[in-house]
C-alpha cells in the first residue's frame, strides 16, 4: 500500500488515470509476494485475460497481460512476470467508481481471492497447506500421523496425513497435484492452530531441495517508505515520548536477562498448555536454549511413568499434571456454555420394563437364529425415543434466539465413553429403522469412537441424545447436560427390582423398573410438552410390541 501511495503521488500519467477508467473498466491486481506492486491495464486487454483465466489457460493469460502493461506503461514491474499468475487477487472495476478508488490510495478495493499459490523472490512457485477445520466447533488440532513424506509425488485426493481434531481421527486429502517439498509439523505435532501452516508443496521435483532450510514466519506489514523529495508531515512524524519508554523496556529487559528461561516460542507453547515449568528442562538447544524436542521428550517420560521432577503443592501433595485432549477440552468448553446459557430444567420417571426385557429375550433368539447382532436394553431404549420424538416433535426442535427450529429427521445420539473423551455418535432417521439395524449401527459406531476414528458424518447432524449410565454401571438415576444446539437429552438409569402391591389386601407381586430422566431446553420445551414426550416414551418401553406398528 505503501507503494502504490508513492507512485500515485510522483506519477502524472497517475493522477489522471481516473479519466481513463471512468470510461474503460479495468482489472486491479495485487501480487502478494516481496516487493510487489499493483498493476492496472486497459480495459479490452485485461478483459481477455480474465476470459483466459477462466478458461484455465494461464500462459496465454502471463503473454496478454505482458501486453497489457507494456502498452499501458505505468509501471516497471517489480518483480518476475512470471510469477504474476501465482497467487493473485482480483478485484473488477469499472466505471467512476474507480476514480474514487485511485483518489483514495486504493483503500477501498474489495480483493477477492482466486488462487492460494504464494511466490517470493528467493522461492520458486509453492503451495502453503494450512492446517484444516475438519468438524464445525474445530480451533486447532493434532497430527496423528503423515502418511506421505517429504519428497512423496502427490495427487488430488490422496491422503496426506491423519489430523486428531476435537472429535475424532479425520484422514485429510491433498487438493493439489505436486510434491511434498517441506513438512512443518510433523507426527504427534500437538495444538497447531486450524490455518496455521503445516506444509509446502511445490509443482515441480527439482524445486524440493530449495525448501530443505524453509521456516514460516509471521508476516509483518512492510515498513512505511518515507520519501526524501516531499518534506515529512507535522502528523506522520512519531511521538518523541515513545522512543524513551521503548529504550527503558529495552533496558529493563536486559537488566532482567540473567533471570530469563530461554526457549523458543513453539517450545513455550506447549510447555504452557500442558503444564510443564520451563525451569526442570533442561535445554539441548544453541546456548542451551529449551527447543520443542525437550518438552516433548518431558512429556513422553512423564507419560510412561518415568521419574520426571514434580512441582510440590502449598500443602506438600504430590500430584501429577495429566495433559488434555482436544475431545476433552471441546467437550469442556461445550458442557459449561450449555449450563451456563441454557435454562435446564429435569422431568423424572419410573417406567416397568418387564416386558421389555421379554420382548428382548424373544428377538435375541431370533437374532442368534439367524447370525444377527444381539439386542440390548439401550437399542430399544433408541427405537423408544426416537417414536417418541415423532409422536412429541416440540422436544426434537432447537433453539436459534428468533425462531425455533423443528427437524424432520429424528437422529439420535448416543454418549459413548473411551479413553480419549466423551463421544456421541448418531443413529440417523433412528425412528425409521428396524432394532436389527439400530443395535449394528451402535455397535460399529462404538467401537470406531474407542478406535478415535468416526468421521465428521459420524457424530454430527444429530437432533437428541441418549446417555445410558444405567447398564454399564449400575447408576440409578442422573441428570445429564444438554448437548447443544439440541433440546433435549435422555438420561438412563439401571433397571431394579421392586415390591408393589397386588389386587388383594395380602398380595404382593415383583416388577423390574427403570428411572429415566429427561433434561429439557425450558425455552425450546415447556413443562407440559416435556411431561406429554415422557408419557409417550413410557408407553412405548411399557407396551414394546406397539414399537412394531
Amino acid at each position: 500500500m505503501a507503494r502504490a501511495t508513492l507512485l500515485l503521488r510522483h506519477s502524472s500519467k497517475l493522477r489522471n488515470a481516473h479519466n481513463v477508467l471512468q470510461h474503460k473498466p479495468a482489472v486491479f491486481t495485487r501480487h502478494h509476494s516481496r516487493g510487489a506492486g499493483a498493476l492496472v491495464g486497459k480495459g479490452d486487454d485485461l478483459s481477455r485475460c480474465r476470459q483466459l483465466e477462466q478458461l484455465g489457460n494461464r500462459d496465454a493469460y502471463s503473454s496478454t497481460k505482458r501486453s497489457s502493461v507494456k502498452d499501458f506503461d505505468l509501471f516497471k514491474a517489480p518483480f518476475p512476470v512470471a510469477n504474476m499468475n501465482l497467487y493473485r487477487k482480483v478485484t473488477h472495476i469499472g466505471g467512476s467508481s474507480a476514480g474514487a478508488l485511485f483518489n483514495n490510495s486504493l483503500s477501498c478495493v474489495q480483493i477477492a481471492p482466486k488462487r492460494c499459490f504464494s511466490s517470493s523472490s528467493d522461492l520458486p512457485p509453492h503451495q502453503e497447506i494450512g492446517m484444516p477445520s475438519l468438524s464445525p466447533t474445530m480451533t486447532e488440532g493434532n497430527i496423528a500421523r503423515w502418511l506421505k513424506k517429504e519428497g512423496d509425488k502427490v495427487s488430488t485426493g490422496e491422503v496426506l496425513c491423519e489430523v486428531e481434531t476435537d472429535k475424532a481421527t479425520v484422514e485429510m486429502e491433498c487438493m493439489e497435484e505436486g510434491y511434498i517439498a517441506k513438512i512443518i509439523h510433523g507426527d504427534g505435532a500437538k495444538n497447531i492452530k486450524v490455518g496455521e501452516i503445516i506444509a509446502i508443496i511445490v509443482e515441480e521435483e527439482e524445486d524440493i531441495a530449495k525448501f530443505k532450510d524453509y521456516t514460516v514466519s509471521k508476516s509483518s506489514p512492510p515498513p512505511e517508505e518515507k520519501s526524501t523529495a516531499e518534506p515529512k508531515e507535522p502528523e506522520e512524524e512519531p511521538e518523541p515520548a515513545k522512543a524513551p519508554e521503548t529504550t527503558a523496556a529495552k533496558t529493563e529487559d536486559v537488566s532482567r536477562g540473567e533471570d530469563r528461561i530461554f526457549a523458543s516460542p513453539l517450545a513455550r507453547k506447549l510447555a504452557e498448555d500442558n503444564n510443564v515449568p520451563l525451569a526442570s528442562l533442561k535445554g539441548t538447544g544453541p546456548d542451551g536454549r529449551i527447543v520443542k524436542a525437550d518438552v516433548e521428550e518431558y512429556l513422553a517420560s512423564r507419560a510412561k511413568g518415568a521419574e520426571v521432577p514434580k512441582t510440590v503443592a502449598p500443602q506438600g501433595l504430590d500430584y501429577v499434571d495429566i495433559s488434555n485432549s482436544q475431545i476433552r477440552k471441546v467437550t469442556a468448553s461445550r458442557l459449561l456454555l450449555s449450563k451456563q446459557t441454557i435454562p435446564h430444567y429435569y422431568l423424572t420417571v419410573d417406567t416397568r420394563v418387564d416386558k421389555l426385557m421379554e420382548l428382548r429375550q424373544q428377538l435375541n433368539s431370533l437374532q442368534e437364529a439367524s447370525g444377527g447382532k444381539r439386542i440390548s436394553i439401550n437399542d430399544l431404549v433408541i427405537k423408544a425415543a426416537a417414536l417418541a420424538l415423532r409422536k412429541v416433535p416440540q422436544c426434537n426442535s432447537s433453539w436459534m434466539n428468533d425462531f425455533i427450529r423443528q427437524y424432520y429427521n429424528v437422529n439420535i445420539n448416543v454418549a459413548v465413553q473411551t479413553d480419549h473423551g466423551l463421544f456421541v455418535p448418531v443413529i440417523k432417521d433412528a425412528d425409521k429403522k428396524g432394532l436389527s439395524t439400530i443395535a449394528e449401527e451402535v455397535k460399529q459406531l462404538a467401537q470406531k469412537a474407542k478406535d478415535n476414528s468416526l468421521k465428521p458424518e459420524d457424530y454430527e447432524g444429530g437432533t437428541f441424545t441418549v446417555s445410558n449410565l444405567g447398564g454399564p454401571f449400575g447408576i440409578k438415576q442422573f441428570c445429564a447436560i444438554i448437548n447443544p444446539p439440541q433440546s433435549g437429552i435422555l438420561a438412563i438409569g439401571s433397571a431394579e427390582k421392586r415390591v408393589i402391591p397386588g389386587s388383594g389386601p395380602d398380595q404382593f407381586e415383583f416388577g423390574s423398573f427403570m428411572s429415566v430422566t429427561l433434561s429439557c431446553d425450558h425455552r425450546v420445551i415447556d413443562g407440559a410438552i416435556g411431561a406429554e414426550w415422557l408419557k409417550a416414551f413410557k408407553g412405548y418401553v411399557e407396551n414394546p410390541h406397539s414399537m412394531l406398528l
